[in-house]
């Protein structure tokens, strides 16, 4: 994957796959869901990887909403892993049973990753640790494919010392783990505390390296200083929404929403030169690792006007 990333930028690393906008949770501080979605058709879903292969893709994320609330998910990934493309799953972890991670593992998947957001579930996030341990129990016993535990730290945590715990027992599972810093609705910055930050500085010196830890961005971030850095978003990552759109990612729905089925290498290109108004101040972290290929090269020469987020549908005011 490194090396076909490096290879030439004219085609995306990684991309977000939306199958499904509707979600069993309502996390406060999402605006990533609804109550009320339908999945989108399997056959759709095949037609959209069947264009991200033509792009030459290497890695889609199957994310929401939440994924495994589609009836098809498994015959999506064994779709995408018959073009050679890494398969990767971002869920709640609620709907995970012996028998779920059995069936992802026949399917072909290759990485998985949970965020738990506290100890205790309160009224920001159910998604603790208190409820999905014996989620994490089964993994560990029966998964084949990697897992990785994102903590989060940031605005509506009651407590940052529930980041490290929960880091920590991904660990003594035998899991990579991570840590988000929470961004406000628009996927920009908020400077963190000095209990917050040397949270993340502990969680950080945990256990073993991998792609999932470039992550030098989170040093600005907590200081809530500027980042200087070329977003690559549209270009060497794609966001795809339940519409079948390409966006930037997940936080500018809307910019520059071409049809994937018309997304061409010239759109890629446009995108990966273009110089995003919302990048100094971005918190997006899977954009961040994937724009780390192109670091040292290719400055961006377009200039964009500044971008605002568009309206979301929140499940709060969906009925």
């Amino acid at each position: 994957m490194i090396a076909r990333g490096l290879s030439d930028t004219d085609h995306p690393v990684l991309a977000h796959l939306i199958p499904i906008r509707r979600c069993n949770l309502a996390c406060t501080y999402c605006n990533e869901f609804d109550n009320f979605s339908a999945p989108v058709p399997l056959d759709e879903l095949r037609r959209r990887v069947d264009n991200l292969a033509r792009l030459r893709l290497s890695i889609l994320t199957i994310s929401g909403g939440e994924p495994m609330m589609h009836p098809e998910l498994d015959d999506l990934i064994r779709h995408t892993r018959k073009h050679g493309i890494i398969a990767s799953l971002i869920t709640n972890g609620y709907l995970l049973t012996e028998d779920r991670i059995e069936r992802l593992n026949e399917a072909g998947l290759e990485y998985l990753q949970i965020s738990i957001d506290n100890i205790q579930p309160d009224e920001v996030s159910k998604k603790s640790l208190k409820v999905l341990d014996k989620k994490l129990e089964l993994l560990a016993q029966h998964a084949a494919f990697d897992v990785n535990i994102n903590s989060v730290i940031g605005a509506g945590v009651v407590d940052p010392q529930d980041a490290y715990r929960i880091s920590s027992r991904a660990h003594e599972l035998g899991f990579t783990s991570t840590v988000g810093i929470i961004h406000d609705g628009s996927g920009q910055l908020r400077a963190l505390s000095n209990i917050e930050r040397s949270v993340v500085n502990k969680i950080k010196a945990l256990g073993k390296r991998s792609y999932s830890r470039i992550d030098g961005f989170q040093n600005k971030i907590a200081a809530g200083e500027p980042n200087d850095w070329r977003c690559r978003a549209g270009g060497r990552y794609l966001y795809i929404c339940e519409d079948g759109l390409v966006h930037y990612c997940s936080q500018q729905r809307g910019y520059p929403a071409i049809p994937l089925a018309k997304y061409k290498i010239e759109h890629i290109r446009q995108a990966y030169l273009t110089k995003k108004s919302c990048a100094p101040r971005c918190t997006i972290s899977c954009v961040h690792k994937v724009s780390v290929f192109d670091a040292w090269r290719d400055p961006q020469t377009i200039k964009q006007p500044a971008l605002e987020p568009k309206p979301l549908v929140h499940a709060a005011t969906a009925e």
